[in-house]
């Protein structure tokens, strides 16, 4: 009997084999102060001496586990331990640790005890994480049923964060994005700085404002531009070192993306959006994609810092070469977005100074070319025109000069032309009330105005788009396969390649969809410079209306052509006439000259038939003049407008004599003088 009993003692069953394999993988998986027997190991350990399992122990217990089916549980069994020891202990430890360190003003000193936390949260889940390598490794050799080795380290880490960062504290987050703000400048500081302590970006580019301003406070200002301290105690280098040290614990921890990412976010966003506004804004002139392109690898070089675990001799891994590569996408993408936005709310301004601004707008076309952006641009521009520009106190001239330059920007910006007829529509719309429109955009094509000087620039143009019905066509000219479509927001009922080929002019008279309007007007304009301005220059009048005709076509300008002709005829028949009356004696020629312009009176613009009584001596010059010129033109006479005119007289004073040329109206006034007393009276009848 005692024999038995010894061998069933020496002997165990199964069910104590179980409970000693059981005992074996739980206390050698997870702290014993997890199961609650720290005290009774301590006491245990004091009397035997016993150590932890080794991992062979640990496999042949996993493998009695595997012999009874109980291995199917082992890992929710890990899991769940893990999440109480979380819930109960360690994040209580943790976050105690970190609200004795939120209140820390002292930048070097909070970093330091931010550092002491997490390497507390490290050490206390160390003996989890290296049994969850176990695991992973059993897993792999089948040794274990469930989610499998991924799925398993997913599973935990997603338990850790969730524990841990349920209810973040706003002051922890603040500290973190306070903290990942100065590892940023440390950093970009620490690259700027090159051998001699030269820094490359300032290099060459002391002629640019911003680089100016920005070299001179460096080199005032008694603070490191690094960790803002005094450059005496600089401490940029203890900062690389520890922030290593710190974005080693995270990434061992898996905590680094949940800890680092909105702050990393949020300080990439502040410091892009600060450098743009100091470093763009009020700067047309000159392109900034370049320079920002090499400042932006400079972020991705410290993204790289922060997210990449990798030793320097060791290769990044594919997780970390494609989180950095996101991360680069995302600063790209944020930075054309802010800078975009940045030249939209600008874009009055940028339309204003064209062509001088025409790389800030080159950079804004590359920038919504990667963003969705252009309707924002619309609802802005829009906005500024109406508010800026389109209201009494701006001059038509200046409102069509703005236009002009919109033409031309927004050309550049959206070769197709919609961004110009959707946002300048508020334009169009408000020259059609104002009522000398048209007379400053004629007076700009003729060069007569001084504000719009761009339009006779481009009536000169050797190839400029016909405006004569039936000239459009909707087949396009170039190659099919540079064919691009519209964008969505243009308008269908428009012909796209009447859109892109138009020009300043046909866009200008497009205004009020007819160019008899201008034809009229010009009409008007050379009539009255015509016949007021006998200074003018026919060689220029005969250049503008060949001009115009290639835009508007032969049969509308017929009637300026006639007008012009009129006034050559007019030279030649006075020259004539004045030729005669020199050949004839003293006594017989006219007290003073005649010089008549006749016009053929259905080609010109019709004149206001007002009366005018003139002199008896005036009246019968005009009539000698209108026999001999019946004389010179059978079957033909002339009907005078006597109030159209120039008259050249001179006027003695007492203490002087003037010689003046008045119309014909101030000449009847002062001739009325000449028949007068030396002392006249002059009769007011009231009626």
């Amino acid at each position: 009997m005692a024999a038995a009993e010894a061998a069933a003692h020496n002997d165990p069953g199964p069910a104590q084999e179980l409970l000693v394999a059981w005992n074996t993988v739980s206390t050698g998986l997870v702290p014993p102060a997890a199961l609650g027997l720290f005290s009774v190991l301590q006491a245990s350990s004091r009397t035997s001496g016993a150590v932890p399992p080794k991992e062979e122990e640990l496999r042949a217990a996993v493998e009695v586990l595997r012999g009874h089916g109980l291995h199917s549980v082992l890992e929710e069994w890990f899991a769940e331990v893990l999440q109480n020891d979380l819930q109960a202990n360690i994040s209580l430890e943790f976050w105690n640790a970190v609200s004795q360190r939120e209140n820390c003003a002292d930048e070097p000193q909070c970093l330091l005890l931010l550092l002491d936390a997490f390497g507390l949260l490290e050490s206390r889940l160390d003996p989890y994480l290296r049994s969850l390598e176990l695991l992973e490794k059993w897993t792999r050799l089948g040794l274990l049923m469930g989610t499998g080795a991924q799925g398993l380290r997913e599973k935990v880490h997603t338990t850790l964060r969730g524990v841990l960062f349920f209810s973040t504290p706003r002051t922890f987050q603040e500290m973190i994005q306070r903290l990942y703000g100065r590892f940023l400048r440390v950093y970009m500081q620490s690259k700027r700085k090159g051998e001699g302590g030269t820094d490359p970006e300032l290099e060459g580019e002391l002629d640019s404002r911003y680089a100016r301003r920005r070299y001179y406070r460096l080199l005032q200002s008694p603070l490191c531009a690094g960790c803002g301290s005094d450059k005496q105690q600089c401490w940029c280098r203890q900062a690389l070192e520890q922030f290593h040290q710190l974005s080693q614990v995270l990434h061992r921890l898996s905590l680094l993306e949940r800890v680092s990412a909105e702050a990393v976010t949020t300080t990439l966003h502040q410091v892009t959006r600060e450098r743009m506004e100091d470093r763009c804004r009020g700067e047309y002139e000159r392109s900034f994609l370049r320079e920002f392109h090499k400042w932006i690898e400079r972020v991705v070089g410290w993204l790289g810092k922060v997210f990449l675990q990798d030793g320097p001799s060791r290769p990044a891994s594919p997780e970390a070469g494609s989180s950095l590569r996101r991360w680069r996408c995302h600063v790209q993408r944020f930075f054309y977005r802010i800078y975009a936005s940045l030249r939209i709310e600008e874009l009055f301004s940028i339309i204003r100074d064209f062509p001088d601004s025409r790389p800030a707008v080159e950079d804004l076309k590359y920038c919504l070319e990667r963003t969705d952006q252009r309707p924002q641009l619309l609802v802005s521009l829009k906005a500024a025109l109406e508010t800026r520009l389109l209201h009494p106190g701006v001059n038509t001239c200046d409102i069509i000069t703005l236009y002009i330059s919109a033409i031309k920007a927004l050309r550049v910006l959206d070769p197709s032309m919609v961004v110009l007829e959707v946002a300048c529509e508020p334009i169009r719309r408000y020259l059609r009330t104002r009522e000398d429109t048209v007379r400053q955009i004629v007076a700009g094509l003729t060069g007569d105005s001084d504000g719009t000087g761009d339009l006779a620039v481009e009536l000169s143009k050797t190839d400029p788009a016909s405006l004569e019905t039936g000239q459009d066509s909707e087949d396009d000219s170039g190659e099919p396969e540079d064919w691009v479509p519209d964008p969505v927001d243009a308008d269908p009922g428009k012909s796209s390649s009447k859109r892109r080929s138009s020009d300043i002019i046909s866009l200008l008279v497009s205004i009020y969809g007819s160019k008899d309007l201008f034809i009229n007007e010009y009409r008007s304009l050379l009539a009255d410079r015509l016949l007021h301005q006998f200074s003018f220059s026919p060689e220029r009048e005969i250049r503008n209306v060949e001009l115009l005709k290639l835009r508007f076509g032969e049969a509308p300008m017929h009637f300026c052509e006639v007008m012009l002709k009129d006034m050559a005829d007019s030279r030649r028949i006075n020259a004539n006439i004045r030729e005669e009356d020199e050949k004839r004696p003293a006594e017989e020629q006219p007290p003073f000259g005649v010089y008549a312009v006749i016009l053929s009176s259905e080609f010109w613009p019709p004149f206001k038939d007002e009366k005018l009584e003139v002199p008896e001596d005036v009246r019968e010059a005009l009539e000698v003049y209108c026999r001999k010129y019946e004389k010179l033109k059978a079957m033909r006479t002339l009907s005078w407008k006597h109030t159209l005119g120039l008259v050249t007289m001179d006027v003695e004073l007492a203490d002087r004599t003037l010689s003046v040329a008045v119309t014909p109206v101030q000449a009847v006034v002062l001739l009325y003088f000449q028949d007068q007393a030396p002392s006249p009276r002059w009769g007011l009848a009231v009626p």
